[in-house]
């Protein structure tokens, strides 16, 4: 299985003091030699971690593909045809979440969606779409021709960690999720269960299958056991496990998960 290492946290850091340290740049090589397939970056509306330059510059050195995730917003899109990544993917954004907090909604979108996709392709960069994993989004994938979806895995993250973790400490609380555990476990076996349906379901459109959001050192053995899911983008856990045992190690770590 591939693995694409999201390196907007190392962006974090440095925009925490608002100085040049650390450069993200600086971790392309040593994912390359980890073993990482690709780099993955979002450059976001607000520019809260990637900066314009730090994209202009990973797309045109880095050796390794890089996957730049961005909104469907016309002017985003522009740039990311100027910098011509290997692949974009398509998410949607609301400038007050912490992070991507669901998939994009390929009904209400579909046309403007399409409209990015075709001048995508139009500058010869592959575009995968970032849903939810039901079937609904995963045929309206198809209908707009692009050549990936990434299935949204932070509903069975959360779930895993309120399962597993302090996770009703923090802000990621599910309230309605506040659950005996047997429940829980239900709950997560029927997330993983959805994940698979959506995947093979993709797979039979001939659609290739990532999967990311909120995959960690300790559930991500359970969608590496989904074999339609070709590649995950990962990105927190492993900058964060880095601030310990450092980059190389932390994504060898993970490699050997996969």
């Amino acid at each position: 299985m591939l693995l694409g290492v999201n390196i907007d946290h190392i962006a974090v850091l440095r925009e925490a003091r608002k100085i040049n340290d650390p450069n993200p740049l600086d971790a392309i090589s040593i994912c390359k030699l980890a073993g990482a397939d690709q780099i993955t970056i979002h450059l976001r509306e607000d520019r809260r971690h990637i900066h314009d330059k730090d994209a202009e510059i990973i797309c045109k050195l880095s050796p390794l593909p890089v996957n730049l995730e961005c909104a469907i917003d016309e002017e985003i899109i522009d740039i990311v045809c100027d910098l011509k990544p290997m692949r974009a993917t398509l998410v949607p954004e609301k400038r007050e979440e912490v992070t991507t907090e669901g998939g994009l909604d390929l009904i209400t979108n579909f046309d403007r969606i399409e409209k990015a996709v075709k001048k995508l392709h139009k500058n010869g960069i592959e575009v995968s779409l970032f849903i939810d994993p039901n079937k609904q989004m995963i045929e309206a994938s198809s209908k707009l021709n692009v050549e990936w979806i990434e299935l949204h895995t932070g509903s069975f993250a959360n779930i895993y960690a309120m399962l597993y973790s302090n996770l009703a400490n923090t802000h990621h609380t599910i309230k309605e999720l506040e659950l005996p555990r047997d429940e829980l476990k239900k709950l997560l076996d029927k997330s993983k269960k959805e994940i698979k349906k959506a995947a093979l379901k993709a797979q039979d459109l001939n659609l290739k299958v990532a999967a990311g959001h909120g995959l960690n050192y300790q559930n991500v053995t359970q969608i590496t056991s989904i074999k339609a899911i070709e590649e995950l983008n990962i990105g927190q856990s492993i900058i964060a496990r880095s601030v310990f045992t450092g980059l190389e190690k932390a994504i060898k770590d993970l490699k050997e998960l996969l």
